[in-house]
């Protein structure tokens, strides 16, 4: 049997499977029936392992076991296969989501909780910064810090960032109205994104900015800031800087603030 080995790697990572199990999976697909032994030559895995292997994929629902002497080996449709695959992934995800949450309110949590608080107790407030990589990082990041919102959040962002903020921090940012934090932003307001902004609704505040600039201030003592234009880098190396300095931050928030008094809401564009 000649299998690629790109084809053997696109099995492992999108079913699971080690790298015995896709051999021998894959010379039982080729064959459609066949004995532990024939599928440990064709698929060149020892002996020994072709049964355990065997046995897992069973247990997998990736084969069927056909009774009698000598045992033999059935494989299962692939598009039955997938089926499978997904139901069990859903599973174990679900399983996995209900086990991280019944740990909230236990004594891990507690526990963690005060560990945290007695670390922050000891950093010094030059460390509480950051390098953040990755667009998907970024925003990660960017959500933990603004849903945290006490008073106010003020982004400044790209016409296209306007799209992408929109699109993944609504619900946020309608739990933090629902909570009576102000949140603005401030975007160059193009036929692009203008469906984006009506579709935010009253949930923030959005005016139309002249300044190509990407940062976020939370509470005028947080600051997240991108340090290239996002028409410029791939998303994979797009990279922020998270800094918790009220100082600084107090100070940009001012500076946005007066620069927000001079922009025109959306609706007067």
């Amino acid at each position: 049997m000649i299998v690629k080995d790109e084809f053997l790697s696109k099995l492992r990572r999108y079913f699971g499977l080690n790298l015995y199990e896709v051999k021998i999976w894959s010379a039982l697909l080729s064959r459609g029936v066949s004995t532990a032994g024939e599928l440990s030559d064709i698929a060149n895995v020892p002996r020994s392992r072709s049964y355990d292997v065997l046995e897992s994929l069973e247990k997998k629902g990736f084969v069927v076991m056909k009774l009698g002497k000598p045992i033999k080996y059935i494989a299962v449709e692939p598009t039955e296969v997938l089926e499978r695959v997904k139901k069990n992934v859903q599973k174990g995800a679900k399983d996995k989501l209900k086990h991280l949450e019944d740990l909230k309110g236990t004594d891990v949590i507690k526990e963690l909780n005060a560990l945290h608080k007695q670390g922050v107790e000891l950093v010094e407030p030059s460390d509480l910064s950051g390098s953040i990589r990755g667009r998907h990082n970024l925003y990660n990041h960017l959500e933990l810090t603004i849903r945290d919102a006490e008073e106010s959040v003020s982004i400044m962002t790209t016409a296209q960032g306007l799209i992408r903020k929109i699109e993944g921090l609504k619900p946020t940012f309608e739990k933090l109205k629902k909570r009576g934090v102000k949140v603005k932003i401030a975007a160059p307001i193009t036929k692009e994104n203008m469906a984006a902004v009506k579709d935010l609704g009253t949930t923030a505040e959005v005016r139309n900015a002249t300044v190509n600039a990407r940062f976020a201030l939370v509470d005028g003592k947080e600051i997240i800031f991108m340090v290239m234009n996002d028409s410029d880098v791939h998303p994979t190396y797009d990279v922020g800087i998270w800094v918790n300095t009220p100082f600084f931050a107090s100070a940009m928030d001012t500076l946005f603030n007066l620069a927000w008094k001079e922009m025109k809401p959306v609706a007067k564009k």
